[in-house]
Formats: C-alpha cells, structure tokens, sequence
C-alpha cells in the first residue's frame, strides 16, 4: 500500500504529544524499528534493550489505536537492512514516499546518518523538531562555544529567569539560586526505616528477551522477564506522581547520600524518571510543573532546599549538558586531557571487587541498569579518574550500562565529570576523592575488606593512594587550578619517604587492577 510519505521515529522519540500526532492523515506512514544497529553500537544492558523495545512497541500500539498508520519492525523484519539508512531508502522505494521526515536525533551518530541520506529520485528529505527541549537548538550557540568552559551556574540561572521558575520577580525564591550545600545528609538509622519503597511496572519481556537472544545480540548485566520501569507516558506520569508525592519531601536532603543498609538503597529518594524523560514520555516542563505543584501544595512539608534541587537537575544540569555535547561534538568523544590509557578493570563487569564502595554500585546497575548521580560520579567514576582508565572504555561502559543513558547525555557527564578528559571545559577541577568522601557521604566503609583510613599497608583503601598518586602524577596540570591549591599543598608537605611509599603503593594497585 502506498504512502505519500514516511516519517521515522526513533527509539527515545516517543513523544505522544508531539505535532505531527494531531491529525490523521492516510497519506502519512510512520516507521518505528528495532534495529541490530541501535541494539549493538555498544554492549547494552539486557534490561536496557527490552525496555526500549517495549517501550517502541506500546508507542507503535498507541498510534495504531489513534488511526496512524504504523510500519513496526521488530528484529525478526529488520535483520536484512545492513543499517538505518538502508532501512529508511528501502521504505521509500517500498511505500514509494514523495518525502521522508525524522526528528533531529539527540545522537550526534544518528543524525549523521540522516543528515546524509543520499537523494533518491523525486524525494524531498525534511527535518523536524522533537519538541521536547525547553532551549530551542538554534539557540544553543548564544549560550555555548566550542572547547569552553561554561559555566553551569549562569546557564541554570538564566534557564529560571527564562521560564519564571521559583522567581520571585528577578530574585529566587528562598533568597538565594542554589541550597546544594544544604543536600548533603547522610542517612541516620531513624531515616532508614522511613526510605519509600520504589515504584516497579510489571511489563513483560519475555518477547523481546527470545529475539534478542535470537539474533545474538550482545549484552551486560542481569536479565529479567519484567521490564519495571514505565513503557508508556500513562506509567511514566504514574511514575512522576509518586516521586512528588513520596520522595520529593526528602529529595534534596539526601540527593548526595548512599547506603547498603535498606532494601531500597537502589533508588532512595531519587525520581527515576530519567528514562521516561529521554524516551521524551514525558515533557521536561511538565515534570518541573508537577513538582512545583506538589512545592506549592505540601504547606512546608517539601522545602526550598528540596524542590531547587529537583529542578536544577532538569531546569538546568540537563539543558546544559545537551548544550555542551552538540556544541563540541563530534570533538568531545576524542578528549583526554589527563592521557589515560589504562583498561577498565573486569570487576566492573560483574562486580567482584573487595571494595564495598565498587561492589554496592556496580551490583546495583548490574542489578537494575541504573545508579543514582553520586554513585556515577563519585563511586565509579571517581575510580575510573584516580585509576587513569582510558575514557573510551569508561564512555562505553556507562553508555551500555544504564537504561537511561544516550551519549547526548552520557558523554559530557562521563568525559567531562567523572574523567575531567575534556580539561575543564564543564569541570573547573577533577572530581577526585579518596576514601574520606566515601565514608562520609555514606555506609559503605563500615564492612568494606579495606580500611578506609589508611594510606599504606595491606588493608589501606585503595583510593587513598591512588588520590595522592593521581595529585602526583597530574601535579603540573592541576598546580595551575586554584581549586586544587588545598591538595597540592597537603603533597607539597608530606615527607619525601612517604611520597616514595604512596607511589610504590598506588603503583602496585595500578599494576594489579583486576584483584582490588
């Protein structure tokens, strides 16, 4: 059957509120497709695969529902296109499109590959808008450039005077932009027991385990015949709900923290929503809207502290960090400013690892394909830093391990975060740490193999001496950054014989990575 034309739909564009949905028109066709080329570009979580087909599949079903008219592939129909402009010239021909229409990918890949469809006879290609990000693109250069360092701060406050959020006039509610220093609790034993359990979904995958299994499609962590997380903007706006209203109330209290010793310890008071805001499920204002309602509604039992915290992750951090990554891309994935080369260690892979801190978060998202912020930056990412593993293999890891990352947002908050490779471009110092930060921003010291106050001997934790190391051997790029002036003076005062001792210790654990 003909169509006069064919528009794609991507596996994180399953915005159901998106323009091109408001009218039915048999003259349009839309193409959503499991691809192998999208399934195996990195080794993807197990989880993180059937998640993205469900959520495709129900997407496909909605639309069908409504009176589109849908060509959906799943592996099985989609084995014989080499790759996704293969696909998209063979519908052409097949439905003998006058024109092909996708909306801009947030992957610098994917848009590669469309951008640079090659003309096929009579067709006219066009680009659309996701509509789903509150800083129009075009505009994106008036606030980034290319190889420099932007300031979060003054972007996230600019985003708050632009959209009228928690602005009372020109000045923030509260008297102040930012309460992070307010966020940083840790967990008490009265507040254990209050942790809310997280919100699961019970959608199947056994379907799409049977095809990826198939088409031998390879995958990390561990396999469930559920996909708990929401497939669909009805689950995803349930999923919203229930962060507003049981764990916004202590969100911004322990953003920071981390524990082994509750059942929860996965999610804590963290939203989850990332998946269905980077599927685009759900629009990033209507969640910030969601928020303020339940701010404004909660007569102080959600304070300032908490519902400024929510919102900069989505008002600001992830407004900014599509920022930097189009601005710098394709550029970013080749930085590596502190010349790490060292592989990613084996335990990273299946967790077996004597560090508590290591073992917690890496069983976590192998687990459940997610970890919260601090867990990504300051467990594995502070390691990966301190260790000098080479950013690719860091980049792949956290791209394939986590259900919501798309390099979009993965990439500046591995490469420019946790690695500090782009040179300080969103950083203004690495974020290295030794073991005192782990133990104060959480539990698991407490039954860790390694002593987390020691620096030498057997049973010292390995990331003290692998912090002063790291100080070390990045002394003349780091002595120039006036934030790392407390550090480099604490090794300026240490005795000679016991900096020879730290780097003949770091240099042991660096040797012997694979048996921390």
């Amino acid at each position: 059957m003909q169509a006069k034309h064919l528009r794609l739909i991507l596996g994180d564009q399953l915005n159901a509120m998106h323009s091109w949905f408001k009218q039915i028109d048999d003259d349009v066709i839309y193409v959503i497709a499991e691809l192998h080329q999208e399934a195996s570009y990195t080794k993807h979580h197990i989880k993180k695969i059937t998640s993205f087909f469900a959520a495709m599949a129900d997407f496909a079903q909605m639309l069908e529902s409504k009176g589109h008219r849908v060509c959906y592939l799943t592996l099985d129909e989609s084995i014989q296109y080499q790759d996704l402009p293969h696909l998209i010239k063979s519908l052409v021909t097949h439905y003998q499109c006058e024109s092909f229409t996708f909306q801009r990918p947030d992957e610098y890949r994917l848009w590669s590959q469309l951008g640079n469809l090659p003309a096929q006879d009579g067709l006219t290609v066009y680009e659309a808008d996701t509509e789903h990000f509150l800083l129009p693109f075009d505009q994106l250069p008036q606030h980034f450039q290319v190889a420099t360092h932007v300031r979060m701060e003054n972007f996230y406050r600019f985003m708050r005077k632009e959209f009228s959020i928690l602005m009372e006039g020109s000045k923030p509610v509260g008297g102040a932009w930012n309460f992070d220093s307010n966020n940083r609790q840790t967990f008490k034993k009265a507040d254990l027991k209050v942790i809310p359990k997280p919100l699961i979904f019970t959608n199947p995958a056994e379907a799409y385990l049977q095809r990826i299994k198939h088409h031998k499609i390879k995958t990390i962590g561990y396999e469930s015949t559920n996909v708990d997380y929401p497939i669909n903007r009805q689950q995803s706006l349930q999923l919203l709900d229930y962060f507003c209203q049981y764990q916004l109330p202590n969100f911004g209290n322990f953003q920071d923290a981390m524990t082994v010793a509750s059942p929860y310890a996965w999610s804590l008071y963290h939203s989850r929503l990332s998946f269905s805001l980077n599927c685009k499920m759900l629009n990033p204002m209507e969640v910030i809207q969601s928020a303020l309602t339940a701010y404004q509604a909660s007569e102080g039992k959600i304070t300032i502290s908490q519902i400024e915290g929510f919102i900069r992750q989505i008002l600001g951090w992830r407004e900014y960090v599509r920022g930097m990554y189009w601005m710098n891309m394709p550029n970013y994935a080749q930085q590596n400013a502190l010349s790490a080369n060292r592989d990613l260690p084996t335990f990273f892979w299946n967790a077996d690892t004597k560090m508590q801190c290591l073992k917690s978060a890496i069983s976590q998202s192998l687990e459940h394909a997610y970890a919260h912020h601090i867990q990504r930056l300051m467990i594995t990412g502070n390691f990966a830093l301190l260790a000098g593993i080479d950013p690719n293999q860091v980049d792949d890891w956290y791209l394939g391990i986590y259900i919501d990352a798309i390099e979009w947002v993965e990439l500046p908050n591995t490469r420019s975060m946790a690695l500090f490779a782009d040179g300080g471009w969103i950083a203004t110092k690495p974020y290295a740490a030794s073991g005192n930060y782990v133990n104060k921003m959480s539990d698991y010291c407490k039954n860790c193999r390694y002593n987390v106050k020691e620096k030498l001997g057997e049973d010292a934790c390995p990331l003290n001496s692998l912090y002063w190391n790291f100080i070390d051997q990045n002394y003349e790029q780091l002595a120039s950054n006036h934030r790392m002036s407390f550090p480099i003076r604490n090794w300026d005062k240490l005795d000679p014989s016991q900096k020879i001792e730290i780097r003949e210790k770091a240099s042991t654990l660096l040797e012997n990575l694979d048996n921390l």
